[in-house]
């Protein structure tokens, strides 16, 4: 073999190699992403029913950033155990989402003047595995006001955006 044929190999394999990794992070990329639609009004204006968010999912979300999260079937219980990291699209779209913002999480003080259902806790800081949820529109709201605290591993993931998709 010569030298520049074993040179034009050598690439060929690198190429080949560097294609395969790339669809391999490509298909991670999009394990992690996920479409919800809005439903409500309770995070009007910024977001409005029918309005298709992208969501990543992964790390915990910070006070500020709006998240998806599970609603609970009643008195703030869940029917069923949380999804799964890697649940493919069938499993996300078999639960009913709530769209919010985040209002504290573990650690932070409780907000018992911004969370009524929170008044009378007793502790001074959210506890560990939970947050505070709550929609922008307050009046039509079903969120931490309601139901306390939410389980961290209820919440879907981050809005990066609305999706064009």
């Amino acid at each position: 073999m010569t030298a520049e044929l074993a040179w034009w190999t050598t690439l060929g394999c690198a190429a080949v190699v560097a294609a395969v990794l790339g669809l391999v992070a490509l298909l991670s990329l999009a394990r992690g992403l996920v479409v919800v639609t809005v439903r409500g009004a309770s995070m009007a204006p910024a977001f409005r029913d029918g309005d298709r968010v992208l969501v990543r999912r992964g790390p915990r979300p910070a006070v500020g950033q709006v998240v998806v999260a599970e609603r609970p079937a009643g008195g703030g219980t869940w029917a069923g155990p949380p999804v799964r990291y890697a649940a493919g699209a069938a499993e996300v779209r078999g639960r009913e989402w709530l769209i919010k913002r985040v209002a504290a999480v573990a650690g932070d003080p409780v907000p018992r003047d911004r969370v009524r259902s929170l008044a009378g806790v007793p502790e001074e800081r959210v506890p560990a595995g939970r947050v505070v949820l709550l929609g922008d529109n307050r009046k039509v709201s079903f969120d931490s006001g309601d139901v306390g605290y939410f389980p961290a591993d209820r919440v879907l993931g981050t809005v990066l955006r609305r999706s064009t998709s």
